[in-house]
């Protein structure tokens, strides 16, 4: 029924049935107890939080559904809306007019719970917990442009998303599936916040964020980053003593770094372009000019000068970057100048050049042909090739790991048998006398 009639992906049973009888209770004036996103999320008997209107008895609660219910549901919530409209009610809670972050959790729990592709999740569960953080996140990145962590109907009628919950549900390779739900993805992001955040405390550092692609950034981008870049759900932090939104800019949580290495990783999309020019554009005039880009370039100077790498003088990067870009002001940049459809695969250059030493120099020594296949393969956009890639780097990582392990395993074997026989039993699963 919810894929046939309602048009829903297969794993949205339960989240819909849950809220037809939500609605069907309120209209009858029936305290519910159940909701359409945290009905079984509050594994710390947090009950008492729930945004929905709840009470602690249920005892008058309809929980079966009837024909009634689903005709009433049909034509409240269905007949009189497109299928944007339709994904956006059943989403949102019925008293918001956007949807946020916890309105998805449901969705991505139950999709967890159904995929074949995550089935091997199913014993780990804080891995369970980051892949969905992972998934909303990206939604918020690149559907929520504004960072208010609230989507609008008009934002989602405007991005891929419905198309890409419809995509998971029919594609049994969730990583084929690189918009928001890729697993190969999530374990990319994941794993680069988890070898930065060495202390464990689930907090990027200014210090650790400097190590981030073999110290590429510089630090003034960095210090940028954490006092100037966009967040995701600002709108969630805590509030200032004057009861504004304020932000704790002293690290980045591991949402703040999905928004930072999506950018840092693709520079040709929108989202990661603003989120780059709110960052060199200092004194927040919406432009960037030649004094702001001069200063960010002059600590990219001294470490080329520090590593031995052939100097590129100010004058001479920037002529060649604004031939590129060919910006509508030629004493300035604006972000517009960024996003022409002509420039949008070299524009992120220019920031690189400004901040990023490494990426700065493989683009001066780009090869051509190495260029052409690039414009020429599978990949849809730069995130992707760089997943791809990266994922592969850790794959056989891990592989070597596990070889090296069973390698000292065999040679502890060896040795104790050589030398001793004392030690035999506590040699682990490697190994054994009998």
């Amino acid at each position: 029924m919810t894929k046939e009639i309602f048009k829903f992906p297969s794993f949205f049973n339960r989240p819909l049935y849950h809220r037809i009888v939500q609605l069907w209770n309120q209209k009858n004036g029936i305290p519910t107890t159940l909701t359409g996103d945290k009905e079984e999320d509050d594994d710390d008997d947090q009950d008492e939080d729930n945004h929905n209107n709840t009470n602690n008895t249920n005892e008058e609660e309809s929980d079966v559904i009837t024909m009634e219910m689903i005709q009433w549901f049909w034509k409240q919530e269905v007949e009189p809306f497109d299928a944007h409209d339709r994904f956006f009610r059943l989403l949102k809670q019925p008293e918001n007019e956007y949807i946020g972050r916890d309105d998805f959790l449901p969705y991505i729990k139950e999709l967890l719970n159904e995929h074949p592709g995550l089935e091997f999740l199913s014993n780990h569960a804080e891995f369970q917990e980051k892949y969905a953080v992972t998934v909303i996140t990206r939604i918020f990145y690149s559907v929520n442009r504004c960072h208010s962590g609230r989507i609008t109907s008009r934002q989602l009628r405007r991005s891929d998303l419905l198309d890409s919950f419809k995509q998971v549900d029919e594609e049994e390779d969730i990583n084929k599936v690189t918009r928001y739900f890729s697993y190969e993805h999530f374990y990319v992001l994941y794993c680069r916040f988890w070898e930065l955040d060495t202390d464990r405390d689930y907090r990027i550092t200014r210090e650790d964020l400097l190590k981030y692609g073999d110290h590429s950034l510089s630090h003034m981008i960095v210090d940028r980053i954490f006092d100037a870049a966009p967040r995701p759900f600002e709108c969630d932090s805590v509030a200032a003593e004057d009861g504004s939104k304020s932000i704790d800019r002293d690290y980045l949580s591991y949402e703040d770094f999905i928004f930072f290495m999506l950018s840092e990783e693709d520079k040709a999309n929108e989202v990661s372009v603003r989120y780059w020019f709110s960052c060199v554009d200092v004194d927040g005039d919406g432009k960037l000019n030649n004094m702001e880009m001069r200063s960010f370039y002059a600590v990219q100077l001294h470490r080329m000068q520090c590593m031995g790498h052939e100097i590129v003088p100010f004058e001479d990067m920037l002529c060649q970057m604004m031939d590129m870009i060919k910006p509508s002001n030629p004493n300035y940049l604006i972000a517009e100048d960024f996003l022409q459809s002509e420039c949008a695969q070299v524009s992120g250059a220019l920031f690189d050049a400004l901040f990023n030493l490494n990426k700065y120099l493989m683009f001066e020594q780009r090869d051509p042909f190495v260029e052409r296949q690039k414009r020429e393969d599978e990949f849809e956009t730069d995130w992707d090739r760089f997943a791809c890639i990266d994922y592969n780097r850790l794959a056989m990582e891990e592989e070597a790991r596990e070889e090296e392990a069973m390698e000292i395993d065999w040679v502890t074997v060896d040795d104790e048998d050589e030398d001793s026989g004392e030690f035999s039993n506590s040699i682990g699963s490697g190994g054994g006398n009998g």
